[in-house]
């Protein structure tokens, strides 16, 4: 079954008032992209493995710009994480920087399209484990 961020396409469906990608829709435009969101997750085992992805990011991406430590669920998101935020310049170097660099943890990448309900469930890409996000927490704007 192919599943969209972890979602059935049933559930799909329903989140996206029924339209799972018509075959011939025009492609959506790059241009639409402002930034991109990083969300790195971790455990109380893995908060470590977490502060020292921060650490090197921060050291080698200084551009990058970090939000606070979540200890609980938040959002959409399924537990603790923090979120990195980029811009699309920065996103060619920084996104494999995080892929080489991870150790294990699973992070939520996702551009800044102004949509966040598509961004986080449809535009997502995963690093790791693919985790249940709560759709209904999700606002969709129109294109």
């Amino acid at each position: 079954m192919i599943m969209c961020a972890g979602i059935p396409p049933a559930a799909h469906a329903q989140a996206t008032g029924g339209n799972i990608h018509p075959m011939f829709d025009d492609p959506e435009n790059v241009g639409t992209i402002t930034a991109w969101h990083a969300h790195v997750y971790f455990d109380q085992e893995s908060r470590a493995t977490a502060a020292w992805l921060r650490e090197r990011v921060a050291e080698h991406h200084p551009a990058a710009r970090f939000g606070h430590w979540h200890e609980v669920k938040v959002g959409p998101h399924p537990g603790p994480m923090y979120q990195i935020a980029f811009t699309s310049g920065d996103a060619a170097l920084l996104i494999p920087f995080l892929a080489l660099n991870r150790r294990g943890l699973t992070i939520l990448v996702h551009p800044d399209t102004g949509r966040p309900r598509a961004d986080h469930l449809e535009h997502a890409l995963w690093m790791g484990a693919v985790l249940p996000l709560d759709a209904a927490a999700l606002v969709e704007r129109p294109k």
